[in-house]
């Protein structure tokens, strides 16, 4: 390839595990890997060499967080730049962070989820934003906020150029949203990536997802490849993600139908479907008070958590404040049946409605069987409850090793709180059904 008058080999650069990830010009190109698997740093020569190459392109870089680009995404793109050698026809700046191609005008953008406004108003003085690159998108848990950019990526273009996102990820865990709408239903050569160290699992006019690892990097040294070497001797259920790029099994995850998602809860509220439901759990030193709110469609399956209050220390007094204040003091809650003196006290000053959950026999499990019943959205500023049901798992014999019929005593103050908040959705469900009856 010649670039500013200079052969460059990009065979010596590159490597030669990526040609169809190179010549691909669907619109979708997802790439999960492995550390090493020269992911990013294959992306980031790709960007450089074809934005020199085809007039008029222009890229978004986006990662969850702005403040994130400058060490991973900016200095990928930099040191492209200069393995192609080609940084004397590129201008880099960080305030404001972006990179122009100096003899056309063509710019890289760089912009970050954490400011919606920003990702929604980009815009080119020269030329077409036709691609933009996300790394390490499993960090982007709201399948919401990919959408919003990949619609941004619209338009004619000339016929030299082509609309393409690029996805680059290291996958944590198979319940993220990016396997199901890439991934699944599609083959994997499991011995091409033992052997390869890459596979491709879907190659469509729309989609390539593939998967790479350390062995398609030809670049490591004996050294790094016995780093990989020992994690693999040593932990092998960090080397199936890390190094081999596999998919993370959640193993003994106990709510995994759930997704972040930004809904209007006024418009839930109007359409009549929705019973809104309030859970309240009590703490003080060790462990915080937790209430949440969430909407329930028992036809449609489905839940919304919209609200959220998780603090320590908290007197009955300041609980009703935070609840009065949420607009919710006059509304049903049921509350933990541990605090009965807390919940008589609460009943006469403030909160007329506030019950106490029923406890008995296997009340833990048929709560959450209820709730598993259903898929769950959560807004994104309910973080606390975000944090809690990824981390809620079942417990597991501490001999054998097994897995047992009961969630860890661990991240459950907002999840004790929600099943107590349909503890009463879940009881006439059961009674009705002629399966249990809750004492």
């Amino acid at each position: 390839m010649k670039i500013s008058g200079e052969i460059v080999d990009l065979t010596k650069i590159v490597g030669k595990r990526y040609a169809t990830f190179w010549n691909y010009k669907g619109r979708y190109r997802i790439v999960k890997g492995g550390r090493g698997s020269k992911k990013s740093y294959t992306t980031a020569l790709w960007f450089i060499s074809n934005m020199m190459k085809l007039k008029d392109s222009n890229l978004l870089v986006v990662r969850k967080v702005f403040d994130t680009h400058r060490g991973s995404t900016f200095a990928q793109l930099k040191t492209a730049m200069k393995r192609l050698k080609v940084s004397h026809l590129w201008k880099c700046t960080t305030s404001p962070m972006e990179m122009t191609y100096l003899p056309t005008g063509q710019k890289i953008i760089f912009r970050g989820l954490d400011d919606p406004l920003k990702i929604t108003s980009v815009t080119v003085e020269i030329g077409y934003l036709c691609w933009a690159w996300f790394e390490e998108m499993y960090q982007v848990e709201n399948e919401d906020d990919f959408n919003k950019v990949d619609m941004s990526i619209r338009g004619a273009i000339p016929k030299h150029l082509f609309k393409q996102i690029t996805c680059t990820f290291n996958p944590w865990s198979e319940t993220h949203w990016l396997n199901d709408r890439f991934f699944k239903g599609g083959a994997e050569d499991r011995n091409s990536l033992i052997t390869k160290g890459l596979a491709i699992h879907k190659n469509t006019n729309d989609v390539l997802a593939m998967t790479t690892n350390f062995r398609a990097n030809e670049f490591l040294d004996e050294a790094d490849l016995n780093v990989f070497r020992t994690m693999e001797l040593e932990n092998p259920k960090r080397f199936e993600v890390e190094g081999n790029g596999n998919w993370g099994i959640c193993e003994g995850t106990v709510f995994y139908r759930w997704e972040i998602r930004e809904f209007d809860v006024n418009e839930l509220i109007k359409s009549g479907r929705f019973e809104t439901c309030l859970g309240l759990d009590f703490g003080y030193t060790n462990d915080p008070t937790a209430f949440v709110a969430s909407l329930i469609d028992a036809e449609n399956k489905e839940i919304y958590v919209f609200d959220e209050h998780y603090e320590k220390g908290m007197f009955n007094e300041d609980i009703v404040k935070v609840i009065e204040y949420k607009g919710f003091a006059k509304s049903k809650i049921t509350a933990d049946s541990a605090e009965e003196k807390s919940i008589k006290w609460m009943k006469r000053n403030g909160l007329p409605r506030i019950r106490s959950s029923v406890k008995g026999p296997d009340s833990i499990i048929y709560g959450i069987q209820y709730l598993q019943g259903y898929k769950v959205y959560i807004l994104p500023k309910c973080k606390n409850f975000i944090v809690e049901i990824k981390n809620y798992i079942w417990d597991t014999d501490k001999k054998t090793g097994k897995a047992l019929n009961k969630p860890i005593d661990d991240y459950n103050h907002l999840l004790d709180a929600w099943r107590y908040s349909v503890e009463e959705l879940a009881t006439k469900r059961k009674i009705k059904a002629g399966q249990y009856k809750m004492i």
